[in-house]
């Protein structure tokens, strides 16, 4: 069964780092760092295989080219991003070994303005994806996120104060893909033909 999956990393910009990045980019706000890992059990005891983050990170590249790749501020229960609840659009992704890392921009939105003021004040804020699909519990009682896994977005989120409290499984009741519009689902397609030839 196909479920929400959300999962959270730190971000931790120091302060001179922040005054040096609006200074350069004209008074925005951007933070860069690790937004998911691959090949290594996480705080819910999950691991995303390499091979599907790199799909999945394929096909994030054009919301990214696009401007699209926006996130909340905080996890809603939906698989859907709400435009009203937008903080941040992602510019710029890469890999660094098995971590995806990513440079975010904080949008002047209300929620944006949330974030910016956290951020200013000394409060850290973790990333954390978002997306739908299944997992699998291997021999050491870990679970392995299935070939299904749709990444719908990365989220702007405070640390949680429990172990799991945070990052739960949540039934999905919407498809990611039934949000996708035709041009990212032939993208998609293509890009998984792409990957059987190689």
């Amino acid at each position: 069964m196909r479920k929400i999956l959300r999962e959270w990393e730190a971000l931790r910009p120091e302060t001179g780092f922040i005054v040096e990045s609006r200074e350069q980019n004209n008074g925005r706000l951007f933070l860069k760092g690790p937004m998911q890992r691959s090949e290594a059990p996480n705080q819910n005891k999950r691991i995303y295989p390499r091979r599907l983050l790199q799909r999945e990170y394929q096909n994030y590249e054009k919301v990214v080219r696009e401007g699209r790749a926006t996130g909340e501020l905080d996890h809603p229960e939906t698989s859907t991003v709400a435009l009203e609840r937008i903080s941040h659009v992602i510019r710029e992704m890469g890999w660094e070994g098995d971590t995806w890392m990513g440079r975010i921009e904080i949008l002047p939105t209300p929620c944006g303005k949330i974030a910016e003021t956290l951020i200013e004040n000394g409060v850290t804020l973790g990333i954390s994806s978002r997306g739908v699909g299944s997992t699998s519990t291997n021999e050491s009682g870990l679970d392995m996120v299935q070939d299904d896994f749709t990444l719908v977005c990365f989220d702007l989120v405070q640390e949680p104060s429990t172990h799991g409290a945070f990052m739960t499984l949540g039934e999905s009741v919407q498809d990611p893909r039934s949000t996708l519009n035709r041009a990212d689902r032939i993208n998609r397609a293509l890009n998984a033909l792409k990957g059987r030839d190689r």
